[in-house]
């Protein structure tokens, strides 16, 4: 198989899929105020093609903030997208899109990937997806767009999630997370006090959320909200970490962009060495992959904000590159199997 990336940083779709022939997949990231004319002229161009789209932004060596990129998947595949749609009610009303997909694709495990770009309800949303896929272990890697639309087959929706099927008919596929935070000793907590609906973590071990965090940390109430690229929360799921971001502080409360429940045990977490980290990971995928033909990421905004902040952006999509076809986008949540998580990276790797 084969992935194309083509980018215009001032919105211009034309310029963006010069070179773009027969895809089989096409992924759309666009901006607010283009969003539906580039869905529309994307359509028109490459009529009956699978795709799906969202706004945000998108990368490969280099970033695109507020244009228009494209990725594609071409030579030896097969996929379908759809859109299950009401995310916010009942998604499962619509499994059946899904259902069906996936017997019309006839993936497996080792050779076929679910990509998803959703609107919100994230969780509700996965747990959706993941009750179909798990059926046949296939994996799925996706994320948040920005401003409540997302893109399938040429229409626009709100409120939804669209999604696309891909079997690499050559090779092998795998999904990766990388996590760049350790917990910091001595800090794990029970929180309570929490409203599921708006994600507010209330209190921890009974002490206020907002006091608790500062009292750790040493910062100010103003800097929580940028203190959280480097010391975000970790719900612990077994022997896994979930990153929980900070959005903002409510009262003496914090509210967060993925829920916590009463009882969730939740640990501090600092950042480690990343670009060690980051090195491991492409370490680890040359060793399981010794021939590639691309690779599809999902880097969080606050890595996006924290790396730019580190002056690392450039360096790490260099490094990623390293991999040969490395192209993504920068999303709100991101998604690693049926597990919504923030601040980390996802990532598909096709042979």
């Amino acid at each position: 198989m084969k992935q194309f990336f083509g980018m215009s940083q001032q919105g211009n779709l034309t310029e963006a899929v010069r070179g773009l022939a027969k895809p089989q997949l096409i992924m759309l990231f666009s901006n607010d105020k283009q969003f539906e004319a580039h869905v529309n002229e994307l359509e028109k161009l490459y009529p009956q093609v699978p795709s799906i789209g969202c706004i945000g932004m998108c990368y490969d060596t280099k970033v695109v903030e507020k244009g228009v990129g494209v990725i594609a998947f071409c030579e030896g595949v097969s996929a379908a997208a759809n859109v299950l749609e009401q995310v916010s009610v009942m998604p499962v009303k619509y499994i059946k899109r899904l259902q069906d997909d996936v017997k019309r694709i006839n993936g497996m495990q080792d050779n076929t990937i679910c990509i998803d770009l959703c609107s919100g309800n994230d969780a509700c949303v996965l747990t959706t997806i993941h009750s179909v896929l798990k059926k046949k272990n296939i994996s799925l890697v996706g994320g948040t767009g920005d401003a409540g639309r997302v893109s399938a087959n040429g229409k626009v929706y709100k409120d939804a999630v669209a999604y696309a099927l891909i079997k690499n008919q050559n090779g092998k596929v795998k999904a990766y997370k990388e996590n760049i935070y350790h917990q910091m000793e001595g800090c794990r907590f029970i929180a309570s006090r929490t409203d599921k609906a708006n994600y507010v973590m209330g209190a921890l071990n009974g002490h206020s959320a907002k006091q608790i965090y500062q009292d750790i940390l040493h910062v100010s109430e103003r800097d929580i909200t940028t203190q959280t690229f480097k010391n975000p929360f970790g719900k612990l799921n077994g022997d896994d970490v979930c990153i929980v971001s900070i959005k903002e502080v409510k009262g003496d409360s914090l509210t967060c962009f993925r829920q916590i429940n009463d009882s969730d045990v939740l640990a501090l977490l600092e950042l480690g060495d990343y670009k060690e980290i980051v090195k491991n990971t492409i370490s680890q995928i040359r060793q399981e992959f010794p021939r590639i033909s691309a690779v599809f990421s999902v880097n969080c905004l606050f890595r996006y904000l924290l790396f730019n902040q580190e002056h690392y952006m450039q360096e790490y999509l260099k490094d990623m590159s390293l991999l040969g076809k490395h192209a993504g986008f920068v999303g709100y949540g991101e998604h690693y199997n049926n597990r919504f998580v923030n601040q980390s990276m996802t990532c598909v790797v096709f042979e």
